[in-house]
């Protein structure tokens, strides 16, 4: 907003550029509402810009996902996944998760899942190679979880896999971002 200072009567003003007068009171008033609006624009426009992905993938009895790749826009912020398995086993004996790790992470998250417990859901704890993943599940079960693309870098190779003991060498698949 440019404004031109003068004088009004002897007090002073300004003038808008339509050649509006004003107030020196009243030019405060509308530079501090803009300030106002602009903080809201920078706090709130994270949110509206956003772009939420929605994946849904599912696993069965014969240990088999029905998807062996996964795509997100490069536009994509946030991921939205679903798990479900289709299966009737219980899932201590054909339990189902959905795990996502760099490539060159996978086989060694994967081996060190073969120590773990099912309340672990048969992962290291709090491993840092561990971008995201789901709750081991049973039959007729599913999981969601959301996790922000700014884990991953764009072109990048990552893989998710279920790793329930044996499960991985199997049920794995490819994620690619941008």
């Amino acid at each position: 907003m440019h404004l031109r200072l003068g004088a009004e009567g002897g007090r002073a003003a300004a003038l808008l550029p339509n050649g509006v007068s004003i107030s020196l009171y009243q030019e405060s008033i509308l530079k501090s509402v803009s300030l106002l609006l602009a903080l809201c624009l920078l706090v709130f426009a994270p949110a509206v810009w956003a772009k939420p992905c929605a994946v849904t993938i599912s696993g069965n009895d014969q240990m088999r996902f029905d998807q062996n790749a996964i795509k997100l826009a490069p536009d994509c912020t946030e991921v939205r996944l679903t798990l479900k398995h289709t299966g009737k086993m219980a899932a201590t004996v054909m339990g189902h998760n959905w795990v996502l790790t760099k490539t060159a992470d996978f086989q060694a998250v994967a081996n060190a899942g073969l120590r773990a417990k099912i309340e672990d859901d048969y992962l290291p704890k709090a491993d840092p190679r561990v971008i995201a993943h789901t709750k081991v599940i049973g039959g007729g079960q599913s999981s969601t979880i959301t996790f922000s693309t700014a884990k991953l870098v764009k072109g990048g190779a990552y893989t998710f896999f279920c790793s329930f003991p044996g499960h991985w060498a199997m049920m794995k698949g490819t994620l690619s971002f941008g």
